[in-house]
């Protein structure tokens, strides 16, 4: 799937317009459901793909993914099929029961973790989970987003010492195509 095509692809099943409250509180005339283009196989397929050559390219020294629950849960898995890089679970919390783990999966300390995110805002999100990473002993300096949203979430990450690498930024996705046939471009 070429660029074009993945991004008209999540155009066509994840962005959405309307009134939203983000996660970050702040309000929205699009939303992208990052769940429209985590449950299609081919756009799933297609991402773990691109999140794996990121990887490959801008941190090739990481052992591990990292996806915090539950977005990035699926193409982290993506991801680590396409690359052959074992992932972790980062949970928002600790859980309470069982082996109390906030990160899911084998690790050891030192290794050098990318994280993968979904849809980056203000970067809250991910920081919380790069701060869970870290208090593992375990290092991030690099994360791979599916779309930045450019609403500060790229300063965020890098007031913690972390480069987000997204594959798209909301101004790409929200751009109208410029062709012959579409007198709107």
């Amino acid at each position: 799937m070429t660029d074009a095509e993945l991004r008209a692809a999540l155009r066509e099943h994840a962005l959405l317009e309307g009134d939203f409250v983000l996660r970050s509180g702040r309000r929205s005339s699009h939303y992208f459901d990052k769940y429209r283009f985590e449950t299609v196989p081919h756009l799933l397929e297609a991402l773990g793909i691109r999140i794996a050559a990121e990887v490959a390219e801008h941190e090739p020294d990481a052992v591990r993914l990292a996806g915090p629950e539950l977005g990035a849960v699926a193409l982290a898995a993506a991801a680590s099929m396409a690359s052959r890089l074992p992932f972790l679970i980062v949970r928002k919390e600790t859980k309470e029961y069982g082996t109390g783990n906030r990160l899911e999966g084998a690790f050891e300390t030192g290794e050098r973790v990318c994280l993968v995110e979904d849809v980056v805002t203000s970067g809250g999100a991910a920081v919380a989970a790069i701060q869970a990473v870290r208090e593992a002993r375990l290092e991030c300096r690099t994360a791979v987003c599916v779309v930045d949203r450019e609403e500060g979430g790229t300063d965020e990450l890098a007031r913690h010492g972390v480069r987000l690498r997204p594959l798209f930024r909301a101004g790409e996705l929200l751009a109208v195509e410029k062709s012959p046939g579409n007198p709107h471009g």
